[in-house]
């Protein structure tokens, strides 16, 4: 496999257990690895500096183990990092001056190291987060699409509800966080009829979408041309409520649908994507969301193993991928 010198960076929380599935391979085959979470650890010993100039770039990330040569970065994984928010210190202005700072600051340098391969480059991660441009690319891309509505006009959603017979979902267009009597709180999504929906509706963009007559979901893990197709069977509408209660197995990926993954990956410059479907009984497959960063190590062992070995080799490989 060809080799760029240096090491590969991964960004991301002191937290994220998935990570080290890789990190062990890595570490196995002798690569080696500098970690960092650029929204905490500024504040926690590590400083970044950058220098640009008509005949030069470089750069140097210091943590408290270790001095990185930004030049020397063979790749760049960019998987759970903190939020910028500022040092905890301020507050007010002053934390959101600092956060913002770092955010274009250090969130651009990590961006923009030369020659290194990313997985996923953030800008493109973001680009492909937005929920109105993963349905508008996967109708070109050539997947089937439940109708779907983004609205914040409570008579479209309504009328939207009283068209489709076999009923509607709702679903949130960003995962934002969200707090019950202090405690976090997940938005599932849900069935809806008509008469539930109120005027809250105009307090922001809805999204309303046709309930698939699925039999199960399946999620399609991808790293670069590689798909990982797994079925999962759970008696809630949203598997993700329940984990504990759903079944997952290895299941075949359609060429059509392995053909639209292509295009839509293509689009957006993704070189990982966490592809979700529902599944007719009829094996006709309907596009449901693309998260460009989802979590992969919660399926069957063979899955979660043959992902984390595709991750690492695009890694280790670095430009020349």
């Amino acid at each position: 496999m060809a080799d760029r010198r240096g090491s590969v960076l991964v960004l991301t929380n002191n937290y994220d257990v998935t990570s080290d599935v890789v990190l062990r391979i890595l570490a196995a085959r002798r690569v080696p690895v500098a970690r960092l979470d650029p929204g905490t650890d500024p504040y926690a010993g590590a400083s970044l500096s950058a220098v640009y100039g008509t005949g030069e770039q470089r750069g140097i990330l210091r943590t408290p183990s270790r001095t990185l040569d930004l030049t020397q970065v063979r790749s760049v994984w960019v998987r759970r990092p903190s939020p910028y928010e500022g040092p905890p210190g301020l507050d007010g202005q002053d934390r959101r001056f600092a956060a913002e700072q770092s955010f274009w600051g250090t969130g651009g340098i990590l961006a923009s190291l030369p020659g290194a391969h990313y997985v996923n480059h953030p800008w493109d991660n973001r680009a492909a987060e937005y929920k109105p441009a993963q349905l508008a690319t996967a109708r070109r891309s050539g997947f089937l699409v439940p109708d779907t509505l983004i609205t914040s006009d409570e008579r479209e959603a309504r009328e939207f509800a009283a068209r489709e017979p076999g009923g509607v979902v709702y679903k949130p267009v960003w995962n934002t966080p969200y707090r019950v009597d202090g405690r976090p709180h997940s938005v599932w999504v849900r069935e809806v009829r008509g008469h539930e929906i109120t005027s809250a509706v105009t307090m922001c963009p809805h999204m309303f979408q046709t309930k698939v007559d699925k039999a199960f979901d399946a999620r399609v893990t991808v790293v670069g041309d590689l798909l990982f197709g797994a079925r999962i069977d759970s008696p809630d509408l949203d598997w993700r409520h329940r984990q504990d209660l759903m079944r997952c197995e290895p299941i075949a990926v359609p060429e059509a649908v392995a053909y639209s993954v292509a295009a839509y990956r293509d689009h957006f410059r993704l070189v990982y994507g966490a592809f979700d479907f529902a599944v007719t009984a009829d094996d006709t497959w309907y596009f449901l969301e693309c998260n460009p960063n989802g979590q992969w190590a919660w399926q069957p062992p063979e899955i979660t193993d043959a992902v984390a070995h595709a991750i690492a080799d695009r890694l280790e490989k670095g430009s020349g991928t």
